[in-house]
């Protein structure tokens, strides 16, 4: 019998846990010795959070990041194929969602592993909520280019499938640059066009505001180097 992959959620804020995680995912971190994580730090001092009775130097943590290989997945899943459960766990909220998580999941359903997702916070998910945009169909596209040229092009290609399909359009950025991927927003898309900005989700400065276009030009927050979730839509 093969172990389960636990897929465990993490705060989106600091000092949060008690607000946005149900009990069942300490109980679950307490009841684990193998982790598969992406980044090994801010792991230990989640595990450490949750579930103070765990000892940290006695678990077994391996990493699995976006750099890590096919082998290197298989080779961290062997252990639960031969029996033993580990959890997952990605630098915040969701794995699998816009996380290299999403590979392990994947290589643990061809191995016959079962894999369980616990319920804790999206970004995604409570950006979408708060937007008031259409929440019956929504694409999510990551980052967006880097090179203003092409990224532009792309905020233009996903403002015309929003207008011919009524779908909601979300992407992120590295934090350091929302600010100019806001001021290509704005001087890109229609007047018209509705935007959503919710940045901080779950901190006590949460932000999330939807208006259209011409209604944020003069009006932007200054959410440089805030994670934050953009969404565009009709």
């Amino acid at each position: 019998m093969s172990g389960t992959l636990y897929l465990i959620p993490t705060v989106l804020a600091d000092d949060t846990a008690a607000q946005v995680l149900p009990a069942q995912v300490g109980a679950q971190v307490a009841a684990l010795t193998y982790f598969l994580v992406e980044n090994a730090r801010t792991a230990r001092r989640f595990i450490k959070s949750v579930a103070p009775a765990q000892v940290i130097e006695d678990l077994r943590i391996g990493v699995i990041d976006k750099d890590s290989t096919e082998a290197q997945i298989n080779e961290a899943l062997k252990p639960v194929a031969a029996g033993l459960d580990a959890g997952v766990i990605s630098e915040a909220g969701c794995p699998g969602v816009a996380d290299p998580g999403a590979e392990l999941a994947r290589v643990a359903h061809r191995m016959g592993i079962k894999v369980v997702p616990l319920v804790g916070p999206s970004s995604l998910l409570l950006a979408l909520m708060a937007s008031g945009m259409n929440g019956q169909s929504f694409a999510f596209h990551g980052y967006l280019p880097i090179e203003r040229s092409k990224r532009i092009t792309a905020l233009k290609n996903l403002e015309g499938h929003s207008i011919r399909h009524h779908q909601t359009q979300l992407f992120i950025e590295t934090p350091y640059r929302n600010m100019q991927l806001l001021e290509d927003l704005l001087a890109n898309l229609q007047p018209s066009t509705r935007l959503c900005i919710a940045a901080n989700l779950t901190a006590p400065n949460e932000y999330v505001r939807t208006d259209t276009v011409a209604g944020w030009k003069g009006k932007l927050p200054e959410i440089h180097k805030q994670p934050a979730v953009f969404l565009i839509g009709r």
